[in-house]
């Protein structure tokens, strides 16, 4: 597999030259407390709605503004990067500041004299931080040591989707770009099609595989042990604790934030494998994940906020790397922008699939037959974008 890396001498001593930057995402929910603080000072909604705009619209500005960056640290720098406490401390410094923006949000949603429009900013600026948080339990769940993992599940609570630790460590990396995978959107699918399949799929499935686990161990699915409980546990604790202090219809406040961050997560994941497909051999068996499985995208802003989540194709091939030495594939698919960008793309279907489609078809040489097809709409796209040569 091919990158874009340049080649160091060994004498040369490389330092990150993102290394500061990194700090934009647990700066993310800074700005948005500082935001509620000035609404609570000048008791104008708008800088409740500020961190939306900045979502989906100066996010995508400054990615379409600052382009791409495709450069890789050098391989010889990995295990140093891997060590250094700065990134993980970085990681770590978000939770506590989405645990006090999700505190301070539900508080003002029950104590405050918001509109309707004042409301639903609010819904969205906590929510989209805490979808954002999802993020950063993707990063944190997928590693070695315990007290990350144990965090990574602290982090899906505000959301009360804990049980996506399990079904995407256990089930999506090992399904990932297949029709039987509730995570992988497939060509010809809209993502309000893709929205309740996958959050239905997730469910079940990490239910599952937790039962699974339990009964080899002789132990019921309801046992203590399994991880799906546990963090909805979490979960029911936060919002129990919010609704005694703040009154129980603070729980309203608190469930359609959590709607929206979820929302956050499955639109990133429709778009991080939509139609890729992992071809299977003569015997049945799923060809390993590389780097073509997931779409890429190295737009500079938008990796800088999600602990480059957009190099997705190096993740997939090797899910044990930390976020600071993801790299670049030349070979990877690549998505016309970043995911800030990609979202309201997702939310229009024809315009979706009027930029989407071609690009799978492109990416499988004009042979559509070998991408992951809706099966409602597989003669239609069959007709539409010709089927392979051959009987």
């Amino acid at each position: 597999m091919s990158t874009v890396s340049s080649p160091l001498p060994p004498a040369t001593r490389w330092r990150d030259p993102k290394r500061w930057w990194w700090l934009m995402s647990p700066a993310f929910p800074v700005l948005v407390s500082l935001n509620v603080l000035r609404y609570l000072h000048t008791g104008a909604e708008l800088w409740l709605w500020t961190s939306t705009l900045i979502v989906y619209l100066g996010i995508p500005l400054l990615d379409t503004l600052l382009g791409q960056d495709r450069s890789n640290p050098p391989e010889a720098q990995r295990q140093a990067l891997e060590a250094d406490p700065w990134y993980r401390a970085l990681l770590v410094l978000f939770v506590p500041f989405q645990y006090v923006l999700t505190v301070a949000g539900a508080w003002v949603a029950a104590t405050q004299p918001l509109s309707a429009w004042g409301w639903i900013g609010l819904v969205l600026s906590v929510g989209g931080i805490n979808g954002v948080g999802i993020n950063t339990a993707h990063e944190l769940g997928h590693k070695r040591p315990r007290w990350e993992r144990w965090l990574s599940r602290i982090a899906l609570a505000p959301v009360a989707y804990g049980h996506f630790y399990v079904e995407h460590n256990r089930g999506h990396h090992l399904r990932v770009a297949t029709p039987e995978d509730p995570a992988s959107s497939r060509m010809g699918e809209s993502y309000w099609a893709f929205l309740p399949r996958t959050v239905g799929g997730s469910l079940r499935s990490a239910w599952t595989l937790e039962a699974s686990r339990l009964a080899r161990q002789g132990r019921s699915a309801w046992h203590w042990r399994n991880e799906c409980l546990q963090a909805w546990s979490m979960t029911a604790l936060l919002y129990g604790a919010l609704a005694l202090w703040l009154g129980w219809p603070v729980l309203l406040f608190l469930a359609a934030q959590a709607a929206y961050g979820i929302s956050l997560l499955e639109v990133v994941n429709y778009l991080e494998h939509y139609g890729l497909l992992r071809p299977r051999d003569a015997q049945g068996r799923l060809a390993p994940c590389d780097p073509t499985h997931s779409w890429n995208s190295d737009h500079r802003v938008s990796n800088l906020f999600l602990y480059q989540l957009q190099r997705h194709s190096d993740h997939h091939a090797h899910p044990g790397r930390r976020y600071q030495v993801l790299r670049h594939f030349d070979e990877s698919p690549q998505l016309p922008s970043g995911y800030a960008g990609m979202l309201l793309l997702a939310y229009l279907p024809p315009l979706w699939f009027r930029v989407m489609d071609p690009r799978v078809v492109a990416h499988y040489g004009g042979d559509v037959h070998l991408a992951n097809l809706q099966p409602s709409r597989r003669e239609r796209l069959l007709a539409r974008w010709g089927r392979p040569p051959g009987p």
